[in-house]
């Protein structure tokens, strides 16, 4: 028995024994009991360090030195970096969304396509408006417009909601602030500025194949009506024959309604703008100003907080102070927005905990070696396991955190450059979003929206997010060979 436990504990089969153990207990609690997934990431991390033979005092530290605990830095290093910045774009998004902006964005983008071009009009709507709100919400903001579009149209509802959907999990999948790609570049150590321009670079192509060539192949062969408005149009009375943004508000003091003008286009892609520009701007800055007095500023103004900090100050003034909307109006949107990045956030750090585990207990370095021998590409290796964790549980965050915790050590080890890291990074989200199926909430809130049954939910949904795993890994593996 004791050459047993020495075997698990030393042996690199046993090791990445545990490793395999822990997370078919990890899937087994989520799965099977419905446990919450931060409580079974927690679970499956304990269970791993006591197995591995950690002291208790590093797992949980002491009455003295709690503060040096595998839980508690593993829960803060993430959470230190991700916290602000998915609050931060959550308040954002919702100043976007209430404000109106995404109607003015489909109305505009629609008259400058045309009819013709309405399915790809939609896409680039849910690209843009993606950026800043979660997939979820917008569906909710968006599906009305969709519907007036099919109604124009007059095509199966699958021609034009596909493209939208791709737009919104693309950016929900690649690109920062979303709460996958911010968690995913805290765990490998690589800046937002690398993963925002690798998840755009990769993420664009699979966005073109998944949304506009299969959205149009597949919506002449399954033919969806369009559902009842239920009020939900895009100008407000259902009738679903114009595309305008809401213009009457409820004060939260009187329950009265408003008159607010639209905000203009610009205005909105401007403050989209604004937090990417200043990301980048650091990024770059990094690369081609190294010895330039400029780089401090530039390097402040673009961390990631402090960029978002400053883009929700704008909206702050430009949608809701400018447009009438009270203080306390403000701070009720920003408290309700924020209600449901609690859960994200401590699934976040429980995975954060998970590979700190696995760091502690050598397992990165057992893993690091047996690849090493095989000759398997990190990449893949990143790809294959994010794939395998999200198609057992449906969800993307965790299948994130818990592939990042896996591979950290191992790209620590590898020396990667920065951009090599965010495609390593992009290769992860991208295998986080393939075949999402009945075990995916995202796959009801499709279903449900746009009138499909399940078995035309997999024909079109299932497929769409498929290619795009595959094409935004396709580049992500190809430009790795580049770099």
């Amino acid at each position: 028995m004791h050459g047993f436990v020495h075997w698990l504990q030393h042996d690199t089969g046993g090791l990445l024994t545990l490793c395999g153990c822990s997370i078919a207990l990890l899937l087994f609690l989520i799965i099977k009991i419905k446990l919450e997934p931060f409580i079974a990431l927690i679970a499956a991390s304990l269970v791993l360090a006591l197995a591995a033979g950690l002291p208790v005092s590093t797992i949980v530290g002491t009455a003295l030195v709690s503060n040096k605990s595998l839980l508690e830095t593993g829960f803060g290093s993430i959470l230190g970096h991700s916290a602000a910045i998915i609050g931060l774009g959550t308040i954002f998004g919702a100043l976007l969304e209430r404000s109106g902006g995404a109607d003015v964005l489909a109305a505009r983008l629609q008259t400058a396509f045309g009819e013709r071009g309405a399915p790809l009009a939609m896409g680039l709507t849910g690209l843009i408006f993606g950026i800043p709100v979660f997939f979820d919400v917008g569906i909710f903001v968006l599906a009305p417009l969709v519907y007036v579009a099919a109604r124009r149209g007059g095509h199966s509802l699958v021609v034009y909601a596909l493209p939208m959907l791709a737009g919104l999990s693309m950016t929900h999948a690649f690109l920062p602030p979303h709460p996958g790609p911010v968690a995913v570049t805290g765990l490998l150590g690589v800046s937002l500025g690398w993963m925002l321009i690798m998840g755009l670079i990769c993420g664009l192509p699979a966005f073109l194949v998944a949304g506009v060539a299969w959205g149009s192949w597949i919506g002449k062969r399954v033919i969806i009506a369009v559902p009842e408005m239920d009020g939900r149009s895009g100008d407000g009375d259902g009738d679903g024959d114009e595309l305008s943004a809401p213009t009457g508000e409820a004060t939260a003091e009187t329950g009265a309604a408003v008159e607010r003008k639209a905000p203009l286009l610009s205005m909105i892609i401007g403050l989209i703008a604004v937090p990417l520009v200043l990301i980048l701007g650091a990024t770059f800055g990094t690369v081609y100003l190294k010895k330039s007095s400029a780089l401090p500023v530039l390097t402040f103004l673009g961390t990631p907080a402090v960029a978002l900090t400053i883009a929700v100050l704008l909206a702050f003034w430009l949608l809701g102070t400018r447009r009438g909307f009270s203080r306390t109006e403000l701070a009720e949107l920003s408290s309700n927005s924020l209600r449901p990045v609690a859960m994200i956030l401590l699934v976040i750090g429980a995975g954060s905990f998970f590979g700190a585990v696995i760091t502690a207990t050598g397992v990165g370095k057992a893993l690091s070696h047996t690849l090493t021998s095989a000759g398997l590409p990190l990449i893949l290796l990143a790809y294959v396991i994010s794939c395998g964790m999200r198609l057992a549980q449906g969800s993307a965050t965790v299948a994130i955190v818990t592939t990042g915790g896996i591979v950290a050590p191992l790209v620590e080890k590898g020396h990667f450059s920065q951009p090599h890291i965010a495609l390593i990074a992009v290769a992860i989200s991208a295998g986080s979003i393939i075949a999402s199926h009945v075990n995916d909430g995202g796959f009801w809130i499709v279903s449900r929206y746009f009138n499909m049954t399940v078995k035309d939910t997999l024909r079109t949904w299932t497929v769409l997010e498929t290619i795009l795993s595959v094409v935004g890994f396709t580049a992500a593996g190809l430009l790795s060979l580049a770099i």
